[in-house]
């Protein structure tokens, strides 16, 4: 889901953004809007600490990263206080939160440098020239970020950044916003204790046109996570000033569980990914195929489980399993999906309505579902676990590739040989076999999607080179300094080239040798030329 999703008849009626505890409905106050001229003023100062910061060393890089790291440490339940308020989630799904995080940090901290050295690689013909690939920083990266995950969604794009040399504005969703001068704190103190200048990070607020602005301000690449049709805006933008993308587009995850599966372990697998953050995520295990033999007992744990769990303010006091969900029109969209499964023939075995107060919507089990129902095609992003009865390898494999979508995926199977003939035939980014989203936890894996769920790669070496100016060098191994003479032509140029062609790349002996034999006839005519 997305961040430029504010009326823009609220945007321009106002200066400040209102924030609220979504569980709550309690005023937590305001930010400011930055408008465009604040947007650009800001990527000046940028692109003026970046000149400075793109010539530190990897070990002054790091040691603020590792402030950064201690900082998050120093302050845990602060900050997942913090990001329960802003998001309504619970602090166990803050803790969620926090832990990719820093495994990102310690990844960048120890991988980093190594990723980001310049490679040797081969010159392939030319045996007297040395070749090499460097990874240089590009200058400002821009983020656009959703509300989901108010942490993370700022780190996850800014660390690989700073590595990288660059600097970095991130665009905060309005719906999450109130945490903003907080995150931006952590950032402020680590560069200032180090002596950089905190022009380096900044957090930009405001709604769908301050993104815009920002996206069109120059900057030299946009990390933009969100919807499809907010993607496709974005892109648009970003092709005015020819400014690369990466699109992380949200996707419609699926997740099988064949007949050989450990049950106890896939239901789990599936309650968390379905549930965790109120299901508002874009990894959600939102289409569940479950093979005949073990749908029942499948589907009658599910329910049992999520028509026990609790639902509530998550700093009330009591123990909550789920919490509220952020963006108010999110609420709207999982009703309507629900309702349009049941109209179309779904059945719910628990939950199926918003709950009381605040932004609620009860988590929910579905069954009886198929591909006719929006429930199965569109984002859900809610806390709603839907359950399709599959009986072989290739209808589930059939269904979860029929989708706009391809961003993750899992199987769930006691059989390694199984499940990874499965894995392969999966249209997606990623999959995991036997667990939720654990590929996000490896960071030497890149994460990203296929079809609409978006493209590029953040995560790892290939999302630090992303971030990089990718630049091919040539130079000397040998000190030969003898001119290629082309001009003038001179006789015999053509069948000598012609020749070292056969000789280089023919597939046969016959063929070079042949080449050999036209070598010799070119340079006979260029030596008897003019005689």
């Amino acid at each position: 889901m997305d961040t430029a999703a504010s009326p823009k008849s609220l945007a321009a009626a106002r200066s400040t953004i209102p924030c609220s505890d979504p569980a709550t409905g309690e005023s937590l106050g305001e930010v400011p809007v930055m408008d465009r001229a604040e947007v650009h003023a800001r990527l000046e100062r940028a692109r003026a600490a970046q000149a400075a910061w793109a010539k530190t060393s990897f070990a002054q890089r790091r040691r603020v990263v590792r402030r950064i790291l201690q900082h998050l440490l120093d302050h845990t339940d602060e900050l997942c206080r913090l990001i329960s308020r802003d998001s309504g989630k619970t602090l166990e799904n803050a803790t969620v939160e926090m832990w990719p995080i820093c495994e990102m940090l310690r990844w960048n901290l120890a991988h980093a440098e190594q990723a980001l050295r310049p490679q040797k690689v081969s010159s392939g013909v030319l045996m007297h020239k040395a070749a090499r690939i460097e990874y240089h920083p590009l200058g400002v990266i821009a983020a656009i970020c959703p509300w989901n995950f108010p942490l993370q969604n700022v780190l996850a794009p800014a660390i690989p950044a700073l590595m990288a040399g660059n600097a970095a504005m991130i665009k905060v969703s309005e719906w999450t916003s109130w945490s903003a001068p907080r995150i931006q704190q952590i950032f402020d103190e680590a560069l200032r204790a180090e002596g950089h200048s905190t022009d380096l990070v900044q957090l930009i607020t405001g709604y769908a046109e301050t993104g815009a602005a920002l996206v069109g301000a120059g900057v030299d690449k946009v990390i933009f996570t969100g919807s499809m049709a907010n993607g496709k805006r974005v892109l648009q933008t970003a092709a005015e000033t020819l400014t690369p993308v990466i699109l992380e587009l949200g996707g419609k995850d699926p997740m099988i569980v064949c007949d050989d599966a450990d049950i106890h372990q896939a239901i789990h697998n599936a309650l968390i990914g379905t549930l965790t953050s109120a299901g508002q995520l874009c990894m959600a295990a939102e289409r569940i195929y479950v093979f005949d033999a073990v749908y029942d007992e499948f589907v009658a744990a599910v329910a049992r489980i999520v028509g026990g769990l609790r639902q509530g303010p998550p700093l009330g006091g009591g123990t909550v399993d789920v919490g509220a969900m952020t963006m108010p029109a999110q609420v709207d969209i999982v009703e309507r999906l629900v309702a349009d499964a049941v109209h179309r023939g779904a059945r719910i075995l628990a939950g199926g309505k918003r709950g009381p107060g605040g932004q609620y919507f009860e988590p929910t089990v579905l069954v009886d579902v198929d591909h006719d129902m929006k429930i199965m095609r569109e984002e859900t992003f809610g806390p709603v676990i839907a359950i399709m009865r599959v009986r072989s390898e290739e209808e589930a494999i059939r269904l979860a590739n029929d989708s706009a979508y391809g961003l993750s995926s899992s199987v769930f199977s006691r059989d390694r040989a199984r499940a990874e003939r499965i894995a392969r035939q999966i249209v997606a980014g990623s999959t995991v076999i036997n667990d939720f989203a654990m590929h996000y936890m490896a960071h030497e894996l890149p994460f990203g999607g296929v079809r609409g769920s978006g493209f590029g790669r953040l995560n790892g070496p290939e999302g630090l080179r992303g971030l990089s100016n990718v630049k091919a060098v040539i130079t000397d191994r040998l000190p030969i300094h003898a001119a290629v003479e082309m001009y003038p032509v001179r006789p015999g140029t053509y069948e000598q080239g012609k020749a070292i062609l056969h000789i280089l790349y023919s597939t046969s002996l016959a063929g070079r040798a042949r080449g050999l034999v036209d070598m010799g006839k070119a340079l006979w005519k260029r030596a008897t030329a003019g005689k």
